[in-house]
């Protein structure tokens, strides 16, 4: 217990220090939301890989899918890496920095605003960001919480908040930047961490060839005669974890935390950079996370809860219990750093979108007045200064009603990303990346995809999931993909020269 104490103080201290460091490069907006538009590859790269992974991904989605699906849950992993990581910063990452910066965009919402030349469309697009971040973010709060119970015996209530004033206090002291120097240093504990884990936990079965040799052995759940399915190449259900796959890895390319990593970079040398580190990052963490949760069968049936249905999320934390305390704190970092990071994204991404696309959405009138001389230097120093107090008292209102959620649950881990990602990413997936390439998105069509991506998940919610939740999100995304698209085609097109003036950014 020593030892598991002292690393995590450590940690948080150190954390908590990066905070205080970074708190001169949060003074102004720019600074405090993208780090001034200059963070390097390496750290780029870290930052979105570590708000990728959290513990929903080790926890959560490593406990459910490992079950259900045994080692080809590992599918997901790769699938997070090569489509989720690879293929966004190939697809997104130049174009997301050309575009943004171009318009002075800093939100997603902003761009919607900008790039479609509606400001409802800027409102709209803020308030599902701000409302659907929660449940992701109380997801997050309940797997830390739930290792750290295991961890050192401390209530699952105390965990939760102490994990939500520490995320609080470095962010609001430092911003992106703090954030994303925490990112690099949690990820580095990330790699190693989740690499000695699976080594850990696999002698204790015998090794890796024994424990794939006993997950064979196991019968199917719907036919106790077949046996072999929980260690075959594509398990036992390949469509439904098809659908995992798209929902894990596809859904990144329309979530704001995510593609805000994008609006800071420094320039396209290090988006080159961040992509193979980015997507190596992925392939470890990410594969080695499902690929531990698929020996979950063999240490046993996890508790029941009082609905009569199998806890889930208690699968890992019972793989991991009979460890020696010195990997069991290791455990602990991993995922605290893992969860860390995400929410500081979290918060950050929320704060910002509600201080900038609501409170604060005047920009052009206010740059105008500046470039006028209508307002002073003073004067737009001390309005940029009131931004970051707005900023940081949200960060404070986000956190504690995610708080409130997350100290009472109300279903998995899994499902709580499944409900967030599905309406966040069916939303704003289709016209965020096709208003990055294609000129003739209309902003009929950006409205029709928010209502299709919200209204599917919603009403999906409120008449009992009859559609599972991680199977509506994947429907959500790709349809969004076929609304944009015909709807597109049917109404009135944007001013050319408009469109033309946007698609300047990518001539060299």
């Amino acid at each position: 217990m020593f030892i598991k104490i002292l690393l995590t103080i450590i940690f948080l201290i150190i954390t908590v220090g990066v905070g205080v460091y970074s708190r001169k490069q949060a003074r102004s907006v720019d600074g405090f939301v993208l780090g001034g538009r200059n963070v390097g590859g390496w750290l780029t790269a870290f930052a979105y890989g570590t708000s990728y992974f959290s513990a929903v991904v080790f926890v959560g989605y490593a406990g459910q899918f490992g079950w259900k699906y045994g080692l080809s849950s590992t599918w997901i992993g790769v699938g997070n890496a090569v489509i989720g990581s690879l293929l966004a910063w190939l697809v997104l990452g130049r174009r997301t920095k050309l575009m943004t910066q171009h318009i002075s965009s800093r939100t997603m919402p902003d761009f919607f605003g900008t790039r479609f030349d509606s400001q409802g469309l800027r409102v709209v697009a803020s308030i599902i960001a701000f409302v659907f971040l929660i449940p992701y973010t109380a997801g997050v709060y309940k797997g830390i919480s739930t290792l750290f119970e295991m961890g050192f015996g401390i209530p699952y209530e105390y965990c939760v908040v102490i994990m939500a004033i520490l995320t609080a206090l470095y962010v609001i002291l430092g911003g992106y930047r703090a954030t994303a120097i925490n990112d690099f240093i949690q990820g580095i504990i990330m790699l190693f961490g989740i690499v000695i884990v699976i080594a850990a936990v696999l002698s204790l079965k015998g090794g890796l060839s024994d424990a794939v040799a006993q997950m064979a052995a196991i019968p199917a759940d719907d036919n106790p005669a077949a046996n072999g399915c929980f260690a075959d190449i594509w398990g036992p259900d390949p469509w439904n974890l098809l659908g995992v796959v798209v929902l894990t890895s596809l859904g990144t390319w329309g979530l704001p935390q995510m593609v805000g990593k994008f609006y800071s970079i420094t320039d396209e040398g290090a988006i080159r950079r961040g992509t193979i580190i980015s997507t190596l990052f992925a392939l470890i963490v990410a594969g080695g996370c499902y690929f531990l949760g698929g020996f979950g069968r063999l240490f046993g049936m996890p508790p029941t809860l009082p609905n009569g249905r199998l806890d889930f999320d208690a699968i890992v934390p019972s793989m991991l219990n009979s460890l020696p305390d010195i990997l069991i704190a290791l455990v602990v970092l991993l995922v605290l750093s893992a969860s860390m990071s995400t929410l500081a994204s979290l918060v950050l991404t929320s704060s910002s979108t509600m201080t900038l696309d609501l409170i604060y959405r005047d920009k052009k009138s206010e740059q105008g007045e500046v470039e006028e001389g209508l307002i002073d230097d003073a004067v737009a120093e001390r309005i940029e200064r009131r931004k970051v107090v707005v900023l940081r008292t949200l960060i404070v209102f986000f956190i504690v009603i995610s708080l409130m959620i997350a100290l009472n649950p109300p279903t998995f881990i899994a499902q709580l990303m499944g409900i967030s990602w599905g309406a966040l990413a069916g939303a704003f997936l289709a016209p965020f990346m096709l208003g990055l390439y294609w000129r003739g998105v209309t902003t009929a069509s950006v409205w029709a995809c928010f209502a299709w991506g919200v209204g599917l998940t919603v009403v999906n919610m409120l008449i009992g999931n009859p559609i599972n939740p991680i199977n509506c999100g994947a429907i959500a995304m790709l349809g969004g993909f076929v609304v944009v698209a015909v709807v597109s085609l049917f109404t009135p097109k944007m001013k050319q020269e408009t469109v033309n003036g946007i698609f300047e950014c990518y001539k060299r």
